[in-house]
Parts: structure tokens; C-alpha cells; sequence
């Protein structure tokens, strides 16, 4: 997980926050269920939570767990202010106006590129795609099913379990949302076409709090150096 392959699960889920998905599912779930989504994405001014990653090699059968801290910021014209501080091995990712940064400070190392170029990058649809995609384009490019209208996913949280295909070819097979009562899309999972997954868990959910928009700036100390993603 060494390049911005790694984020692409929380890329998943982070377009999904940011409200592009409710409308396609209209024909799947009922009205209540649809206007607590577009209640919650409307609603929704901050988010800061605990992040579960787990990276799958069916190959390998091998698991790979990474917990951290994200803090994300809806901008309705742009990309998201996003920002996630992994621990063990410390590393921060970021995103702010179109461009994305990946800092590791055991290596005093950092990568940074704009989103755009990003998108078409690695597994698992192309990276940061999903963040910046409108609603027309999701129902264009997805199929949108209910798997069940009662999941429950880490902690005893309820939720309504969605799959998102994509119609057009993609580097990965499809996408999986979990969404909890009020519309809060809770956890995501991006499977690839080899069958690798790569699952996202929120806990801890503090919403529309106040953020400093200085957090997403990452400060790279003297001596840190550029780096090929």
C-alpha cells in the first residue's frame, strides 16, 4: 500500500457522503429511506471520525488493517477538504482544491498530484474519481441494488446494504455501501476485478463540528522530499 491505490475504498465512500448517490436508488428503497439520504448529504457540513481500512489478497489470502482518524469537509462546488492520519505506519493523506497530498513522515517523504490525473490511476475505478462525480453521472455509469434493508455492519449498527456496478468497464467489479438510519453511508467496499477488496469502516462519527480548514494544509518539516507516486 505504498502509492494512492490505498484510498481508493475511501474514495468509495466519500462521493457517496457527499450525497451523488441517493437518487439512483429510488426504484430500489423507499421514499423515507431516499429523504433521510438527501436530508443527511444536504445536512452535512463536517465530518470527523475513527477510519478502519482492510486490504484483502484473495490471492495471498492475507488481510491488511490500517486504523486512523479522517476529517472531511463538503465543498458543493469541488472536491471535498479531506484529510486522513494513519497510524502504525504514521502517514497523513489530504485533499484540497483539486489537489492531493500523501505524506509520510518515517521517510520524510510526500507525494502530491492533482485528483484529475489521479482518477485514472491504479484499482478500484481510478482513485479519486468518485469524489468529484455528479449525480447524472453515477446513474449513466452505475446499477444500483438493495442487497438487504437490514445490515448489521462492526459495533451493532444498522444499516441498508447497497451494490453499485459500474455499466461501463472499470478496473474493479463493483462497489458495496452500507447507510445507517439517518443516511450516513457508514462503510464502503471496493472489489477488484482479481477479486482483491478493499473495505472502509467509520466509527466514532462527530458531524458538522467545527473544523479549522488549516488541518487540511499538511506542514512537510525542512529536508522532506518529493517523491514518484
Amino acid at each position: 500500500m505504498s502509492n494512492i491505490k490505498k484510498y481508493l475504498g475511501l474514495a468509495a465512500l466519500i462521493f457517496v457522503i457527499g450525497g451523488a448517490a441517493a437518487s439512483e436508488v429510488s426504484g430500489q428503497l423507499t421514499n423515507a429511506i431516499l429523504t433521510r439520504m438527501d436530508n443527511h448529504n444536504k445536512a452535512l457540513t463536517s465530518l470527523r471520525a475513527d477510519v478502519t481500512m482492510v486490504k484483502e489478497n484473495t490471492q495471498l489470502r492475507v488481510k491488511d488493517t490500517t486504523e486512523g482518524k479522517v476529517s472531511y469537509v463538503p465543498q458543493r462546488n469541488g472536491d471535498p477538504l479531506v484529510r486522513i492520519d494513519w497510524r502504525s505506519p504514521d502517514e497523513t493523506f489530504a485533499v484540497v482544491k483539486g489537489t492531493y497530498i500523501i505524506y509520510r513522515p518515517r521517510l520524510q517523504q510526500y507525494i502530491t498530484g492533482s485528483t484529475k490525473q489521479a482518477k485514472g490511476k491504479g484499482t478500484a475505478s481510478g482513485a479519486l474519481a468518485f469524489m468529484n462525480m455528479s449525480r447524472a453521472e453515477l446513474r449513466k455509469n452505475y446499477e444500483v441494488v438493495q442487497l438487504s434493508p437490514n445490515a448489521t455492519i462492526s459495533g451493532g449498527v444498522s444499516t441498508i446494504h447497497l451494490k453499485l456496478t459500474p455499466k461501463i468497464k472499470a478496473s474493479y467489479q463493483y462497489a458495496e455501501v452500507w447507510v445507517d438510519s439517518d443516511g450516513m453511508p457508514r462503510q464502503s467496499k471496493v472489489v477488484e476485478n482479481n477479486g482483491d477488496s478493499t473495505t472502509i469502516l467509520l466509527k466514532n462519527l462527530e458531524k458538522n463540528i467545527t473544523l479549522d480548514r488549516s488541518i487540511f494544509q499538511v506542514k512537510l518539516p525542512p529536508g522532506t522530499k518529493k517523491v514518484d507516486a
